[in-house]
């Protein structure tokens, strides 16, 4: 029987880094890693249209770092800075510490799997044909440059008269026993009216020189 791991826990440490990086004793550290669940929540509500990837959080005795890696940083920053200012203080109602928030661009948002999976929800939550939509995102990646892309699906696919299934696409080869692969894996809920339809994506990138 086959033993699952998620993708990206497996390569922590080894060519995967934390998300979160930071130390604490056992008297805070419960509340802190709350706050950084609590202020990731807000970022991916927040900053949904902005194609957001991950949140990287830092943080040392007094100062709360957040680094943002996004696919339109235009809509972060704001005009003149304006839109970091307006997150910094929404985000010191979470938290007593001293926000820094930095905006990085994406480059190519088709071969990073929380963007693929969040473009395939969005457009499913638009009465688009999955299928029609899960061929057009493994065909871009692959013209981006990723060496395989694995995408599945489970849910009440074809809606709320129909029976739960799963099904799976992918194309080219994803080596998710060898740790050297840069393996990127994003997991969505995608809520609907019939009900939620899970969403997984692998995208392998190629080798890495560990």
């Amino acid at each position: 029987m086959g033993q699952k791991i998620n993708p990206t826990g497996f390569r922590v440490g080894i060519s995967k880094d934390w998300a979160s990086k930071w130390y604490a004793d056992k008297n805070s550290y419960a509340d802190l890693a709350l706050e950084d669940l609590k202020i990731r929540k807000f970022l991916r509500i927040r900053l949904e249209q902005a194609g957001l990837k991950i949140v990287e959080i830092e943080r040392t005795e007094n100062e709360l770092s957040i680094i943002l890696k996004v696919s339109k940083p235009g809509l972060v920053i704001g005009r003149g800075g304006m839109g970091v200012e307006e997150l910094e203080k929404e985000l010191k109602k979470l938290t007593k510490s001293k926000v820094k928030i930095t905006a990085e661009e994406v480059k190519t948002p088709e071969i990073e799997a929380q963007l693929v999976g969040d473009y395939i929800g969005r457009q499913i939550k638009r009465r688009i044909p999955y299928r029609k939509v899960v061929k057009f995102a493994l065909a871009s990646a692959m013209d981006k440059g990723a060496k395989g892309i694995k995408i599945r699906l489970s849910g009440v696919l074809s809606g709320g008269n129909t029976i739960s299934r799963t099904e799976q696409y992918y194309l080219g080869k994803i080596p998710l026993q060898t740790l050297r692969a840069d393996i990127d894996y994003a997991q969505i809920d995608v809520h609907l009216i019939y009900g939620c339809i899970g969403l997984k994506v692998w995208i392998y990138k190629g080798e890495l020189a560990l």
